[in-house]
């Protein structure tokens, strides 16, 4: 398993919008281009956390902006799923955190893999101001085409037809993997959110 934390994305880079990731990107493996494969499961995954202070809220458009200690600033639509808008106040602290995690696991021969499907959650916590974790599971199976350990690299075929091709951090982790074989992908994002008064 191998685990990355990073602190980085400023303002979380307009994090409002993760959830609109295709599915495509799941595929071709949005946390890094050079993604390993493993007959066990391998899994990559990140944590990004952001404070950042309200510096405006407009009620008509439903936006607002946010400013992070490091100076940058965005405005962020605010969509009707956030019930308790009319609870932000200019100068409340907004913490974000933002996980994500992608599985690789090889099909076992004769199976058929987990197919494609997507899971979404929203949990509102029940707190003195806003609070709340919207979280996002894509599964996919892709069917390997070709294997080269030389580069190495390994393409696949997604359910819909199409051809991804990708160069692999560790040759190692495609040992044993053959044309035909499926492989089951796992993409897991997950936003969490709180709103603290300033002190």
């Amino acid at each position: 398993m191998d685990k990355q934390i990073e602190y980085k994305h400023p303002l979380a880079i307009r994090w409002m919008h993760w959830i609109n990731f295709p599915m495509l990107a799941m595929m071709i493996w949005v946390a890094g281009a050079a993604m390993p494969l493993a007959q066990a499961p391998v899994t990559k995954a990140n944590v990004i956390k952001v404070t950042a202070t309200i510096q405006a809220i407009d009620a008509t458009s439903r936006s607002v902006t946010l400013r992070d200690d490091k100076g940058n600033e965005d405005t962020f639509s605010v969509g009707p799923a956030v019930q308790r808008f009319n609870e932000l106040k200019v100068g409340q602290k907004v913490n974000i955190t933002y996980y994500e995690s992608i599985v690789f696991q090889l099909v076992k021969p004769g199976e058929k893999g987990s197919g494609e499907s997507l899971d979404i959650a929203l949990d509102r916590a029940k707190s003195a101001l806003p609070a709340g974790t919207v979280a996002t599971q894509d599964k996919a199976t892709v069917t390997v085409k070709a294997v080269d350990p030389a580069v190495p690299s390994i393409t696949v075929v997604t359910a819909d037809g199409r051809t991804v091709t990708r160069k692999i951090e560790d040759k190692k982790n495609i040992a044993g993997v053959k044309a035909g074989d499926k492989i089951d992908i796992t993409y897991t994002r997950a936003v969490v959110t709180s709103v603290q008064d300033a002190k």
